[in-house]
């Protein structure tokens, strides 16, 4: 499935696991399993827990997302 077909969600990171699998809760109360993208893994970007980031979810398994932005601290 490519990355334009799956549903954005904001969340917040609240939990790392080992793997590079983050534990992310939605702005609507759900707890979901991410993984960070591609892109976000060529060109370096941290992820640490407390950060806003945007999550690809598929809509075939809903408890499994995909982090394609993180957002900035100030905004």
């Amino acid at each position: 499935m490519a990355r334009e077909d799956l549903i954005r969600f904001e969340g917040k990171v609240s939990d790392l696991f080992g793997g590079g699998n983050y534990q992310v809760q939605l702005d609507n109360g759900v707890t979901i399993t991410a993984r960070l993208s591609g892109k976000m893994k060529q060109f370096k970007i941290k992820v640490i827990v407390g950060d806003r980031v945007t999550v690809g979810v598929s809509p075939y398994d809903p408890t499994h997302g995909l982090i394609t932005h993180r957002q900035k601290a100030g905004g």
